[in-house]
Protein backbone atom coordinates (compact mmCIF):
# COMPACT_ATOMS: atom_id res chain seq x y z
CA UNK A 1 0.00 0.00 0.00
CA UNK A 2 1.75 3.52 -1.08
CA UNK A 3 1.16 6.45 1.13
CA UNK A 4 -1.06 9.26 0.97
CA UNK A 5 0.14 12.54 3.09
CA UNK A 6 -2.60 15.36 3.92
CA UNK A 7 -0.80 17.83 5.19
CA UNK A 8 -2.59 20.31 7.28
CA UNK A 9 -0.98 23.95 8.15
CA UNK A 10 -0.28 27.48 7.21
CA UNK A 11 -1.29 29.20 3.53
CA UNK A 12 2.27 29.01 2.59
CA UNK A 13 3.14 25.28 3.09
CA UNK A 14 2.16 24.60 -0.53
CA UNK A 15 4.61 25.90 -2.23
CA UNK A 16 6.46 22.51 -1.43
CA UNK A 17 9.45 21.95 -3.66
CA UNK A 18 9.27 18.92 -6.49
CA UNK A 19 5.40 19.12 -6.33
CA UNK A 20 4.22 17.87 -9.41
CA UNK A 21 0.85 17.56 -10.90
CA UNK A 22 -0.84 20.26 -8.74
CA UNK A 23 -4.30 20.72 -8.58
CA UNK A 24 -6.74 22.75 -6.61
CA UNK A 25 -9.94 20.94 -5.95
CA UNK A 26 -13.13 21.21 -3.83
CA UNK A 27 -14.46 18.57 -2.00
CA UNK A 28 -18.00 18.23 -0.72
CA UNK A 29 -18.71 16.86 2.27
CA UNK A 30 -21.79 16.12 4.46
CA UNK A 31 -20.08 18.21 7.66
CA UNK A 32 -20.15 21.37 5.38
CA UNK A 33 -17.65 23.07 3.83
CA UNK A 34 -13.64 22.68 4.53
CA UNK A 35 -11.83 25.45 5.36
CA UNK A 36 -10.47 25.69 1.55
CA UNK A 37 -9.89 23.34 -1.32
CA UNK A 38 -7.75 20.73 -1.42
CA UNK A 39 -4.38 20.93 -3.15
CA UNK A 40 -3.74 17.34 -4.74
CA UNK A 41 -0.57 16.46 -6.28
CA UNK A 42 2.56 13.83 -5.87
CA UNK A 43 6.44 14.23 -4.75
CA UNK A 44 8.14 11.28 -6.43
CA UNK A 45 5.85 8.33 -5.73
CA UNK A 46 4.08 10.28 -2.66
CA UNK A 47 0.70 11.13 -2.97
CA UNK A 48 -0.07 14.74 -1.26
CA UNK A 49 -3.21 16.68 -0.42
CA UNK A 50 -2.64 20.10 1.09
CA UNK A 51 -5.29 22.11 2.80
CA UNK A 52 -4.50 25.26 4.15
CA UNK A 53 -6.43 25.28 8.11
CA UNK A 54 -7.60 28.77 8.34
CA UNK A 55 -8.35 29.10 4.25
CA UNK A 56 -5.58 30.95 1.72
CA UNK A 57 -4.82 34.36 3.61
CA UNK A 58 -5.57 32.63 6.93
CA UNK A 59 -9.40 33.54 6.32
CA UNK A 60 -11.08 31.75 9.79
CA UNK A 61 -10.65 32.30 13.34
CA UNK A 62 -9.58 28.99 15.15
CA UNK A 63 -13.07 28.96 17.01
CA UNK A 64 -14.78 28.76 13.32
CA UNK A 65 -12.48 26.84 11.74
CA UNK A 66 -15.18 23.58 10.12
CA UNK A 67 -12.75 20.29 11.68
CA UNK A 68 -15.30 17.52 11.02
CA UNK A 69 -15.30 18.83 7.23
CA UNK A 70 -11.36 18.98 7.16
CA UNK A 71 -10.61 15.63 8.44
CA UNK A 72 -13.80 14.47 6.59
CA UNK A 73 -12.65 16.07 3.16
CA UNK A 74 -9.08 14.49 3.52
CA UNK A 75 -10.28 10.65 4.39
CA UNK A 76 -12.58 11.71 0.90
CA UNK A 77 -9.56 12.35 -0.91
CA UNK A 78 -8.04 9.61 -0.06
CA UNK A 79 -5.26 9.93 2.55
CA UNK A 80 -3.71 7.34 4.35
CA UNK A 81 -2.11 9.90 6.89
CA UNK A 82 -1.81 13.63 8.19
CA UNK A 83 0.60 15.71 8.90
CA UNK A 84 -0.24 19.02 11.05
CA UNK A 85 2.25 22.03 11.19
CA UNK A 86 0.92 24.73 13.43
CA UNK A 87 2.36 27.99 14.91
CA UNK A 88 2.54 27.76 18.95
CA UNK A 89 3.58 29.32 22.09
CA UNK A 90 6.32 28.32 24.79
CA UNK A 91 5.67 27.47 28.09
CA UNK A 92 9.07 26.24 28.78
CA UNK A 93 12.50 28.29 28.57
CA UNK A 94 14.56 25.37 26.90
CA UNK A 95 12.04 25.58 23.90
CA UNK A 96 12.95 28.78 22.66
CA UNK A 97 11.43 30.78 19.59
CA UNK A 98 12.43 28.95 15.71
CA UNK A 99 12.79 25.93 17.52
CA UNK A 100 10.04 23.14 16.16
CA UNK A 101 8.70 20.67 18.64
CA UNK A 102 6.89 17.08 18.07
CA UNK A 103 3.72 16.94 19.72
CA UNK A 104 2.95 13.86 21.63
CA UNK A 105 0.29 14.77 24.25
CA UNK A 106 -2.51 17.03 24.45
CA UNK A 107 -4.70 18.97 27.08
CA UNK A 108 -7.91 20.12 25.77
CA UNK A 109 -8.76 23.24 26.99
CA UNK A 110 -11.43 24.62 24.07
CA UNK A 111 -14.64 25.17 25.00
CA UNK A 112 -17.82 23.89 22.68
CA UNK A 113 -16.05 23.17 20.08
CA UNK A 114 -17.65 19.97 17.73
CA UNK A 115 -15.29 17.24 18.95
CA UNK A 116 -16.80 14.18 17.38
CA UNK A 117 -18.20 12.45 14.19
CA UNK A 118 -20.49 10.45 15.99
CA UNK A 119 -23.24 11.22 18.10
CA UNK A 120 -26.78 10.39 19.14
CA UNK A 121 -27.79 7.78 16.87
CA UNK A 122 -24.59 6.25 16.43
CA UNK A 123 -22.73 6.31 19.88
CA UNK A 124 -18.46 5.29 19.42
CA UNK A 125 -15.86 5.45 21.97
CA UNK A 126 -12.28 5.94 20.34
CA UNK A 127 -9.02 5.91 22.38
CA UNK A 128 -7.24 9.03 22.80
CA UNK A 129 -4.69 8.00 25.48
CA UNK A 130 -1.71 8.41 22.96
CA UNK A 131 -3.31 11.49 20.82
CA UNK A 132 -0.84 11.17 18.13
CA UNK A 133 0.77 8.30 15.72
CA UNK A 134 4.49 7.32 16.97
CA UNK A 135 5.45 6.48 13.38
CA UNK A 136 4.69 9.55 11.61
CA UNK A 137 6.08 11.60 14.83
CA UNK A 138 9.73 9.62 14.35
CA UNK A 139 9.36 10.71 10.74
CA UNK A 140 8.54 14.17 11.27
CA UNK A 141 11.15 14.83 14.07
CA UNK A 142 14.15 13.39 11.60
CA UNK A 143 12.71 15.32 8.88
CA UNK A 144 13.34 18.90 10.95
CA UNK A 145 16.46 17.83 11.91
CA UNK A 146 17.97 16.86 7.88
CA UNK A 147 16.12 20.51 7.09
CA UNK A 148 18.46 21.76 9.64
CA UNK A 149 16.21 23.01 12.66
CA UNK A 150 16.10 22.42 15.99
CA UNK A 151 13.65 20.01 16.90
CA UNK A 152 12.49 19.27 20.50
CA UNK A 153 11.03 15.61 20.19
CA UNK A 154 8.34 15.08 22.54
CA UNK A 155 6.05 17.91 24.25
CA UNK A 156 2.53 18.36 25.83
CA UNK A 157 0.68 20.54 23.94
CA UNK A 158 -2.73 23.07 26.03
CA UNK A 159 -4.64 23.36 23.26
CA UNK A 160 -6.76 26.82 24.04
CA UNK A 161 -10.06 28.38 22.80
CA UNK A 162 -8.57 31.38 21.66
CA UNK A 163 -8.41 33.84 19.78
CA UNK A 164 -7.03 35.59 22.15
CA UNK A 165 -4.07 34.88 24.13
CA UNK A 166 -3.49 33.65 27.24
CA UNK A 167 -3.79 35.58 30.85
CA UNK A 168 -0.41 35.67 32.53
CA UNK A 169 -2.55 33.67 35.53
CA UNK A 170 -3.74 30.47 32.51
CA UNK A 171 0.01 30.91 31.07
CA UNK A 172 1.52 30.31 34.63
CA UNK A 173 -1.42 27.31 35.31
CA UNK A 174 -0.35 25.41 32.22
CA UNK A 175 3.15 25.41 32.93
CA UNK A 176 2.54 23.95 36.66
CA UNK A 177 0.20 21.42 34.80
CA UNK A 178 3.66 20.26 32.70
CA UNK A 179 2.48 21.61 29.78
CA UNK A 180 5.02 22.67 27.26
CA UNK A 181 3.31 24.37 24.73
CA UNK A 182 -0.09 26.29 23.87
CA UNK A 183 -1.55 26.55 20.57
CA UNK A 184 -5.68 27.09 19.03
CA UNK A 185 -5.84 24.25 16.86
CA UNK A 186 -4.95 20.66 17.89
CA UNK A 187 -8.20 19.72 18.72
CA UNK A 188 -10.69 18.98 17.98
CA UNK A 189 -8.23 18.26 14.98
CA UNK A 190 -6.13 15.07 16.42
CA UNK A 191 -9.42 13.89 17.75
CA UNK A 192 -11.45 13.84 14.77
CA UNK A 193 -8.23 12.10 12.75
CA UNK A 194 -8.38 9.45 15.30
CA UNK A 195 -12.25 8.83 14.65
CA UNK A 196 -11.21 8.67 10.84
CA UNK A 197 -8.75 6.09 11.44
CA UNK A 198 -5.95 8.52 9.95
CA UNK A 199 -2.81 8.10 11.89
CA UNK A 200 -1.86 12.04 12.97
CA UNK A 201 1.71 14.18 13.32
CA UNK A 202 1.51 17.37 14.47
CA UNK A 203 4.89 19.88 14.03
CA UNK A 204 4.70 23.04 16.54
CA UNK A 205 6.57 25.49 14.91
CA UNK A 206 7.24 28.15 18.25
CA UNK A 207 6.82 31.96 17.68
CA UNK A 208 6.90 33.29 21.27
CA UNK A 209 6.74 32.16 24.86
CA UNK A 210 3.63 33.25 25.83
CA UNK A 211 2.90 35.59 28.59
CA UNK A 212 4.33 33.35 31.52
CA UNK A 213 7.39 35.37 31.50
CA UNK A 214 6.74 37.98 34.26
CA UNK A 215 9.57 40.32 33.75
CA UNK A 216 8.75 41.19 29.70
CA UNK A 217 6.24 42.57 28.00
CA UNK A 218 3.39 40.08 26.85
CA UNK A 219 3.06 38.23 23.44
CA UNK A 220 2.19 40.30 20.54
CA UNK A 221 1.00 39.25 17.29
CA UNK A 222 3.66 41.13 15.43
CA UNK A 223 5.72 39.42 16.93
CA UNK A 224 4.43 35.87 16.00
CA UNK A 225 3.99 36.85 12.37
CA UNK A 226 7.42 37.93 12.11
CA UNK A 227 8.14 34.56 13.86
CA UNK A 228 5.65 32.52 11.55
CA UNK A 229 7.23 33.93 8.86
CA UNK A 230 10.89 33.08 9.61
CA UNK A 231 9.57 29.80 10.35
CA UNK A 232 8.08 28.88 6.47
CA UNK A 233 11.16 28.72 4.59
CA UNK A 234 12.05 25.56 7.58
CA UNK A 235 8.58 24.46 7.29
CA UNK A 236 8.89 23.68 3.58
CA UNK A 237 12.13 22.33 3.35
CA UNK A 238 10.84 19.99 6.79
CA UNK A 239 7.64 18.61 5.00
CA UNK A 240 9.73 18.18 1.82
CA UNK A 241 12.53 16.02 3.36
CA UNK A 242 9.32 14.35 5.26
CA UNK A 243 7.83 13.12 1.96
CA UNK A 244 10.89 11.93 0.18
CA UNK A 245 12.54 9.99 3.11
CA UNK A 246 9.16 8.06 3.91
CA UNK A 247 9.28 4.14 3.07
CA UNK A 248 7.99 3.19 -0.66
CA UNK A 249 5.96 0.64 0.94
CA UNK A 250 3.26 1.68 3.65
CA UNK A 251 3.23 -0.81 6.74
CA UNK A 252 -0.09 -1.15 8.20
CA UNK A 253 -0.96 1.31 11.21
CA UNK A 254 -3.36 0.07 14.35
CA UNK A 255 -4.80 3.55 14.04
CA UNK A 256 -5.62 1.68 10.61
CA UNK A 257 -8.59 -0.04 12.75
CA UNK A 258 -9.54 1.42 15.77
CA UNK A 259 -13.31 1.44 14.41
CA UNK A 260 -13.21 -1.92 15.22
CA UNK A 261 -14.43 -2.13 18.45
CA UNK A 262 -15.61 1.59 19.27
CA UNK A 263 -19.06 1.38 18.05
CA UNK A 264 -21.40 0.41 20.80
CA UNK A 265 -25.12 1.16 19.59
CA UNK A 266 -26.91 -1.54 18.11
CA UNK A 267 -27.11 -2.16 14.46
CA UNK A 268 -30.59 -2.27 14.47
CA UNK A 269 -31.01 1.04 16.47
CA UNK A 270 -28.71 3.05 14.43
CA UNK A 271 -29.63 6.66 12.54
CA UNK A 272 -29.58 5.70 9.22
CA UNK A 273 -28.91 9.85 8.50
CA UNK A 274 -25.81 9.52 10.61
CA UNK A 275 -25.17 6.38 8.98
CA UNK A 276 -24.74 8.17 5.68
CA UNK A 277 -22.79 10.63 6.58
CA UNK A 278 -20.62 8.79 7.91
CA UNK A 279 -19.86 7.29 4.22
CA UNK A 280 -16.18 8.37 3.84
CA UNK A 281 -15.24 8.40 7.98
CA UNK A 282 -16.15 5.13 8.75
CA UNK A 283 -17.76 3.40 6.28
CA UNK A 284 -14.72 0.25 6.64
CA UNK A 285 -16.71 -0.94 9.63
CA UNK A 286 -20.30 0.34 8.49
CA UNK A 287 -20.49 -1.59 4.90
Amino acid sequence: MGWTIGIIGGSGLYAIEGLEQAEWRRVDTPWGSPSDEILFGRVGEIELRFLPRHGRGHVISPSEINARANIDALKRSGCTDILAISSIGSLREELEPGRFVIVDQIIDRTQGRVSSFFGSGLVAHVSMADPVCPRLSGFAAAAVARAGGKVADGATYIAMEGPQFSTRAESLLYRQWGADVIGMTALPEAKLAREAELPYALIGMITDYDCWRESEAPVEVSEVIAQMHANGDLARRTVAEFLRALPSERAPSPIDRVLDHALITDPARRDPALVAKLDAVAGRVLG
